[in-house]
Formats: C-alpha cells, structure tokens, sequence
C-alpha cells in the first residue's frame, strides 16, 4: 500500500473520530436554548426509532427555551416520553399541541460538570487520534519490511503521520475551547 493511501485512510478516520466529538459536544447544554440539545433524541414512532427533528419543527422562541411542534399530533406523547428517558434534566411542557422545555439558568456546579463531560470526551477523541496514529505507522512499518518502501520514504511516511495528527489534535483543543467558552458565558 502506498504511503499515499496509508495517509489518506488516516486522515478519513481521523476525520470520523472528529465528526463525533462534534455529535457529543452538540449534545451538551450550554447556557444558551439550541435546538442541537434535542433534535437526535430517539423517538419510537410506530415501532421504529426516529430523530426527533425527522418528527417535528424544533424552534428556540427566545434564549432559554425550545418548542417542538409535531408534524402529527398523535405523537405527542411518544416525544414527551423520549424526552424524559433522554434524561437532559428538563422537563417538557405538554399543552396538547406543542411542547415547550424551559431551560432553567446552570449553576456553577453544573457547568463544572459540563466542562469536565467536555474535557473527558476530547481526551477518548485524543486517544482515538492516537491510536489510528499507531495503526497508520504500522501500516508504514510493514510496508517497510516487505521491502515496498525504502527507510528514508519510511521515515517521511512517519513524520507525515505525526504530523497529520497534530493537525487534528489542534482541531480538538479549538472545539473544546469554543465549547468552554459557551458553556461558561453568563
């Protein structure tokens, strides 16, 4: 396998190890209404496990709360029973047509414990990164033994790995920060 395609299929993991740290750090509340904080909440609409945004129209009226009007008034209750097994510590406000979660302002012990959710997931995102950059250097490695590639193209395949995960490591730290700084505005 060239040194090419050993760091293409890196980066494309990378890339996907990337793309769920986004999903988890979407998930988590900040002190701002989004409608992100519920539009994957799994829904069991006629037996089958459906997105909530695929169910009805999210809005966020004002800073500190989310509407959700259902497409189809019968599946009223079955969102407000995903939305309190999804356990988000807020409770929906059913008046028959439309379901209104009030997010209520976070204490400063909750945003510890948010900053800390963000700081564990970016780590398991690093160790992600770490680890496909371990399997792209054995890749290198054994290209290197059955005698495809010289040890000078060895060596800048490696160094070409480092590098392609500092690039993403870097990513990581400027998500988290961003995130940080979401969840600490007053």
């Amino acid at each position: 396998m060239p040194i090419d395609e050993i760091l293409f299929e890196a980066e494309e993991s990378m890339e996907k190890a990337m793309e769920h740290l986004r999903h988890e750090l979407r998930g988590l509340r900040t002190g701002r209404a989004s409608t992100s904080l519920v539009e994957y909440i799994k829904v069991e609409y006629y037996g089958t496990p459906t997105d909530l945004r695929a169910l009805a129209s999210l809005t966020t009226p004002d800073a500190s709360s989310i509407l959700i009007k259902p497409f189809d008034p019968g599946s009223l209750k079955d969102i407000v029973k995903a939305i309190e097994i999804a356990n988000l510590g807020i409770n929906p406000q059913n008046d028959g047509k439309q379901i209104r979660l009030v997010l209520p302002a976070l204490s400063g012990d909750r945003r510890q414990q948010l900053l800390g959710k963000v700081k564990d997931v970016a780590e398991q995102t690093k160790i992600a990164l770490r680890n496909l950059r371990r399997d792209a250097n054995k890749h290198v490695d054994q290209e290197e033994k059955s005698s495809l590639l010289t040890q000078d193209q060895a060596e800048s395949g490696r160094e070409d790995v480092q590098t392609l995960l500092k690039k993403f490591e870097g990513k990581v730290e400027e998500m988290v920060a961003a995130k940080t700084r979401e969840i600490t505005e007053v």
